[in-house]
């Protein structure tokens, strides 16, 4: 009945530690390094300068995300699992306090008291299973779903990588212009923004034009400072 009661639908992952930084990484990777190759471009630098500066970018901002979310991620799942702890030690320590508190949960929610009670009995008979249900309930978390700080750093890592990869490609190709580097890079936010959109409630066309949109200001505006820098120091 269960996999009958399924079949007409699917969840997406909303759990996962890979999605986000994948996604965060890419965007801030385009617009990141279009912002910094907007800036040297405007300063009127050379082709070569621009194409070095872009790679640092890449490098250092590729690293630098990577470090952030495994130390983001990690910290966040190292207090999850101690809170875990702590509600492992009341259970085994006050086993009739924890089910009182269950059965609260349950009766909150509009089940009968005696009726909750005796859920939260059989639910509590398995150490592990009553673990669980105890952490969703009181801290919105699962001890075997918690993100992976390492798998989060990795895509982060990536994905900015390939976002930051596309404004420099022009210049590692030999080209000398600007505008096929900062075309390259718009039409990247845009493709990013429209697959967000696979995973969001948003259209594909506003999801892209957003990010094309705040990518383009940014550049526009990196753009202008840099040229008022080169001329100034100029």
């Amino acid at each position: 009945m269960t996999a009958s009661a399924e079949a007409h639908h699917r969840h997406r992952d909303v759990s996962g530690g890979w999605l986000r930084p994948a996604v965060f990484g890419a965007m801030d990777g385009l617009v990141s390094n279009l912002g910094l190759i907007s800036g040297v471009a405007g300063s009127s630098a050379s082709a070569h300068t621009i194409a070095v500066a872009g790679m640092a970018g890449l490098a250092a901002g590729a690293f630098s995300m990577a470090a952030g979310e495994y130390t983001s991620v990690a910290s966040q799942r190292e207090l999850a699992l101690a809170e875990i702890e702590v509600e492992r030690r009341e259970l085994a320590h006050n086993p009739d306090a924890e089910l009182a508190e269950l059965t609260e949960v349950y009766v909150r929610r509009g089940v009968e008291p005696q009726l909750a009670r005796e859920v939260a009995r059989q639910l509590s008979r398995d150490p592990e299973q009553a673990l669980e249900i105890h952490s969703r309930e009181e801290l919105g978390v699962a001890p075997g779903e918690l993100a992976s700080p390492l798998v989060a750093a990795l895509a982060s890592f990536g994905s900015f990588a390939v976002g930051a990869l596309l404004p420099v490609l022009p210049y590692l190709l030999g080209g000398t212009a600007f505008w096929p580097a900062a075309l390259l890079a718009l039409a990247g936010l845009f493709v990013c923004g429209a697959v967000v959109s696979r995973v969001t409630a948003r259209s594909w066309w506003y999801s892209g034009l957003r990010q094309l949109l705040l990518g383009a200001g940014a550049a526009a505006l990196t753009y202008g400072l840099g040229s008022l820098l080169g001329t100034a120091l100029g």
